[in-house]
């Protein structure tokens, strides 16, 4: 019985293991909710989600799984030559038997090496494919969002579901599922190989399956956790990063740097400790795994130097020393597929836990959709029409109470009033950014909601206060969209608005670069540019949202030009604080607190001498006391 001592002392220490992780197991299972184990999706759910993918690539696939039972044949067959070696070289050595068998082993290891090259590279290209298309499809379903969600989401995490988590779940389809497979087409062929040779050597071996499952399920868990807290430290300072930066000119100008570098030093600091929790887990899991290696091999010795030198025998088998070699090789080839799953096992709860934040902005189904009645809007003339319209952006806070105007078509309609009365949410809801809770808005006789929202917002042309100019060249902000332009047609419309002064002066002319959001050009400027891109795609109704508020005076008179101009072409909606850039519009509504209190021309209004009455003389008076200040 003392024979066996050093197999019980073995099992203890795997046995005392055992245990100090199934209760930390029990324990944090318990904890679950309060440390972050929250599951929102399975991963029989995600892996399905992702095969989707995969599923137009599954020929590719079949060809890998081909290649990789060759190079799987490498696995199984080379320890039983170096069996076969070792037994030939102590009984009947022969130098071209040697030269037979080395030749095969060369000959088997090429081929091997060859299949996995050929199974790397197509693997990697289809991973490329199947990654670029799943950020298209992220890409397209964040366009589909409607503007309240948009508004709702940091852009920063957007940014991080587009490029860090898509680049998680690429080693998905390029490494860790055809490696998972072949590690399974490995212990299994193994398993098969090492039963054949000794089946009571095998069952030691297989003493040690039971304690790799344990420890893979537990620190499945614990992985799985740590892995969540990276990606939800990684969004945090993403999204932190890209905000502050495209602010830093504001933190500057206040003088703020201390007080933003100490917040991003939290969140630097949060994604640290995230990222040594991870690594302590991995840190925990591989030496494990490792161990249960170390011993099996340590047991294989013990009763193979017992069974060979004192000629006994384990469990009816005489163990020789090709056996013992054979074993050995096989016993690293067994463990290797489980190591290498350690190692993989980071990458898969990166992918799972990067894809399901993706799946979980896949799963937002856009506020304002297309109907299945809604119909193309082949034509617009312009007519609008607003019945009781009520709005709110939160539930009960109406910004809009009842309102109901009409637009005819070619008509001139101004918005004035105060901040937050209302005016550039009408705007927004014309072109349906947001739905209405209350009422219908009619284009043409036709409610929005039965219109596709495309073909609703192609007969409309948008000019924001805000204005937003993209990197690249005066040109491509102008036409933006894909029909395509001649030069001449551009510096024409660039001519009616006056852009023209702007784009004559610079040295390349329309291929001018423009940086990011515009920055090397002003305010006044970046709205000129803007106003050709409206005008350039002739809109059937043009909206106007505070179009003239960051341009100089002696810019304002060139863009009044414009504007009586658009007078005569379509239908246009003006929303301004200077009522100099509106005194010609057909019909001005006074909105006040989300409700209309007064409408007509500029002269009816003035008549009345209400609220627009008296907005009016305050600005006149505000201009002349300028002009005498000049």
């Amino acid at each position: 019985m003392h024979e066996f001592y050093p197999l019980l002392a073995v099992g203890a220490v795997i046995g005392v293991f055992s245990l100090i992780f199934i209760i930390a197991y029990l324990a944090i299972k318990d904890k679950k909710e309060a440390i972050g184990f929250d599951r929102n999706m399975t991963d029989g759910e995600i892996s399905r989600r992702l095969l989707k993918y995969a599923k137009p690539y599954a020929w590719r696939f079949v060809f890998v799984m081909f290649i990789m039972l060759i190079s799987v044949a490498y696995d199984i067959i080379a320890p039983m030559l170096v069996g076969e070696i070792e037994g030939f070289i102590k009984n009947d050595f022969e130098m071209s038997r040697l030269y037979a068998y080395i030749a095969v082993y060369a000959g088997i290891l090429i081929i091997s090496m060859i299949c996995t090259y050929i199974q790397a590279i197509v693997l990697q290209k289809t991973g490329q494919k199947i990654l670029s298309n799943i950020r298209q499809d992220l890409f397209a379903h964040i366009e589909s969002l409607s503007h309240e969600q948009l508004n709702n989401i940091p852009v920063g995490k957007l940014v991080t579901r587009v490029t860090n988590d898509t680049n998680a779940i690429s080693m998905m389809f390029t490494n860790i599922l055809v490696n998972l497979l072949k590690n399974i087409f490995v212990i299994l062929g193994v398993l098969t190989a090492m039963l054949a040779l000794n089946y009571e050597l095998t069952l030691m071996v297989l003493c040690f399956v039971p304690f790799i499952l344990l420890f893979t399920v537990i620190f499945r868990k614990f992985s799985r956790k740590a892995y969540r807290k990276v990606k939800d430290a990684t969004t945090d300072i993403n999204t932190f990063t890209s905000e502050n930066l495209s602010g830093m000119k504001i933190t500057q100008i206040f003088n703020r740097e201390d007080v933003k570098m100490a917040e991003f030093e939290l969140r630097n600091q949060s994604l640290c400790k995230a990222k040594k929790e991870q690594i302590f887990v991995f840190g925990v899991f591989r030496p494990i795994v490792y161990m249960l290696y170390i011993s099996s091999v340590l047991c294989l010795l013990y009763l193979g130097g017992r069974g060979y030198i004192k000629d006994t025998v384990f469990l009816g088998q005489t163990i020789k020393s090709e056996t013992l070699v054979t074993f050995y090789m096989y016993i690293s080839k067994f463990f290797n597929p489980i190591q290498s799953l350690a190692e993989q096992f980071n990458w898969l709860q990166s992918a799972f836990a990067s894809a399901e934040k993706i799946f979980t902005v896949f799963d937002m189904v856009p506020t304002v959709q297309d109907l299945p009645d809604a119909v193309e809007l082949d034509t617009c003339e312009g007519n609008i029409e607003f019945k009781n319209v009520w709005f709110a952006y939160k539930d009960g806070e109406w910004v809009l109470k009842d309102v109901s105007f009409t637009v005819k078509a070619g008509d001139t309609v101004a918005f004035v009033g105060s901040t937050g009365s209302g005016k550039t949410t009408i705007l927004s809801l014309i072109c349906r950014n947001y739905d209405i809770q209350k009422g219908q808005i009619l284009i043409d006789g036709i409610d929005i909601k039965h219109i596709k929202k495309s073909s609703l917002r192609r007969h409309f042309g948008q000019m924001l206060q805000d204005v937003f100019l993209f990197s690249g060249t005066i040109r491509s902000n102008i036409v933006l969209r894909e029909e395509s332009f001649s030069d001449e047609e551009i510096m024409s419309v660039a001519e009616y608005v006056n852009a023209d002064k702007i784009i004559n002066k610079l040295d390349n002319g329309l291929d001018e670069e423009v940086r990011e959001r515009g920055n090397n050009f002003s305010a006044g400027q970046r709205q000129l540019i803007s106003f050709a891109r409206t005008i350039i795609h002739k809109p059937e109704v043009m909206i106007l949202d505070e179009a003239t508020a960051n341009i100089d005076t002696e810019t304002e008179v060139l863009i009044q030009d414009s504007l009586e101009k658009l007078m005569n072409i379509g239908t246009l909606l003006i929303v301004a604080h200077r009522l100099s850039t509106i005194r010609k519009a057909d019909k001005i509504i006074y909105l006040s607190h989300g409700e209309i209190i007064e409408s007509g021309t500029h002269e009816e209004l003035l008549e009345k001498k209400g609220k627009y009455y008296d907005l009016y003389m305050i600005q006149f008076d505000r201009e002349q006391l300028n002009s005498n200040l000049k």
